[in-house]
Parts: structure tokens; C-alpha cells; sequence
């Protein structure tokens, strides 16, 4: 693996002067503006912000989703042109085929790019035993819960072997007690196949518990205000979670979240 005079990695994902500017109503809104961010490859990154910061939209161009109106998106040190199976991406809402079980569900991906049957049920063993759905394996998803579903939609994406994950606020409509059994889940699945990880999310906790930094953005327009480093040992566990090290890292966050100079100067 290739450093940087960093001493980081070579970036999986790099951010080079992106912005984007979107028309509403007659006029021009900037979303992003002149971002600049590399992610190396397995790190796991979280991105927090107030709403309306660009979060999302910033996640929209790296999959390949969104085409910015200025600068370039690098995945593999290649620019971003379209959607690709290298990029596996999950939004809140599951999105899962209602018809098809758990294990055609976490096929499909691989049915589409002509893996053979047995190559990919096999595939699908592996991660639907990963996330932890082997007793799910034949369930159609109307039969499952919230978290189950996600669980199943994260089985998914890595199912294709991608380079990245892109995950935009997945966690963002299970009850608190699921979301952070989920955390768990996605920590134990990114320690076991190390892929790349840019995560959005609303919430604060989760964003420290979760990355290796957190990419903290302002609003109006998007851009980073601070970066902070999670200098948190993996695998994260509850009593971490308790630690006056995490309150510590959540206090940061959560201060340059919300109480950024523009945010302060706004009347409540």
C-alpha cells in the first residue's frame, strides 16, 4: 500500500475542488463548494453537518449519481462518470425487491453482472452469514424488521465486492436500541472485509463511534469546516462507548457541528 507524504495511504476516494450548484426556483443554490477531501483506502469516514450542508449531495457524487458542476471525483484514482458496481451505495430507505427472499435479494447484484449460480449463492452465504440473516436466508422482506432489512441491503452491497461503500443516514429510521446493534454490525463486517466507508448521518454519537475521522461541514455553502481525528482502538465496544475519551471526541463534534459562527449569528 502506497503512502502520501501524509503518511496516509493513497486515497480510494478523493474530493478535488468539487461544487455543486443546483437551480431553484430561477436561482443558482450552492450546494457544495470547492471541496477538497481524500479518504484512504479502509478508512471509514463519517460526515456530519447542520441540514442542508451538502452531505448528501457530496455522497451523490461519489456514487456517481450526481455530476458536479465544477471539480473532479477520483474512486481508484479513476474520475467518477456514472454509477458502478465499484461503489456500493445504501440509502436509508432499504430498497430491497419485495418478491425476492433475503438470499435472492443479496443475488440480485451479482445475477446482473453474470456470476454463475453457484459462485454467487455461495457469495450470498458468506455475507448474509456475515451480517448475521442465516436463519433469514429464505424470509421474503415484508417478514423482517427495520434493522434486518438494512442488515440485509448492507449483505447486499458488499456481495459485489466493491472498492467503497457509500452509505447516506442507513440508520437514519431503526429505534435507538436497533440503530446501535447496527453500528456493531457494520463495524464487524468493515473489520472482516476492510472496504473504504464514507458515511453520512445526522447524529453525532454515531459518526465518533463509528469512523476513524469525522468530516465535520458547514452550511451555505457546503464546504468542511473541521476534521476531526477518532484516535479510538477498534473493535469499538460498549465501554469505549462510555469512555471519557469518547465523550471527549463527541463534545468536539457535536460543538463544531452546531455551534459554527454562521449558525451562532442566525436569529432562533
Amino acid at each position: 500500500m502506497t503512502a502520501t507524504t501524509t503518511g496516509r495511504p493513497e486515497p480510494e476516494i478523493s474530493f478535488r475542488e468539487v461544487t455543486q450548484v443546483f437551480q431553484v426556483k430561477g436561482t443558482d443554490f450552492t450546494a457544495v463548494d470547492g471541496i477538497s477531501l481524500d479518504i484512504p483506502n479502509r478508512e471509514f469516514v463519517t460526515v456530519v453537518g447542520p441540514s442542508g450542508c451538502g452531505k448528501s449531495t457530496l455522497l451523490n457524487i461519489a456514487a456517481g449519481l450526481v455530476q458536479p458542476t465544477g471539480g473532479q471525483i477520483l474512486v481508484g484514482g479513476r474520475p467518477v462518470s456514472g454509477p458502478s458496481p465499484e461503489r456500493g451505495v445504501i440509502f436509508q430507505a432499504y430498497a430491497l425487491f419485495p418478491w425476492l427472499t433475503v438470499r435472492k435479494n443479496v443475488e440480485f447484484g451479482l445475477k446482473v453482472a453474470g456470476v454463475p449460480a453457484a459462485v454467487r449463492r455461495e457469495r450470498a452465504r458468506h455475507f448474509i452469514d456475515l451480517v448475521g440473516l442465516t436463519d433469514f436466508a429464505d424470509a421474503l422482506p415484508k417478514t423482517l424488521s427495520g434493522g434486518m432489512k438494512q442488515r440485509c441491503a448492507i449483505a447486499r452491497a458488499y456481495a459485489v465486492n466493491p472498492k467503497v461503500l457509500l452509505m447516506d443516514e442507513p440508520f437514519g429510521a431503526l429505534d435507538a436500541l436497533t440503530r446501535v446493534r447496527m453500528q456493531d454490525t457494520l463495524l464487524e463486517a468493515w473489520g472482516k472485509e476492510q472496504r473504504t466507508v464514507m458515511f453520512v448521518t445526522h447524529d453525532v454519537d454515531e459518526a465518533v463511534y463509528l469512523a476513524n475521522r469525522v468530516v465535520v461541514m458547514a452550511a451555505r455553502p457546503g464546504r468542511i469546516h473541521r476534521i476531526v481525528e477518532v484516535d479510538l482502538p477498534y473493535p469499538r465496544t460498549e465501554q469505549i462507548r462510555l469512555s471519557p475519551r469518547f465523550a471527549e471526541l463527541r463534545n468536539e463534534v457535536w460543538h463544531a457541528t452546531y455551534h459554527q459562527p454562521q449558525l451562532d449569528a442566525e436569529p432562533a
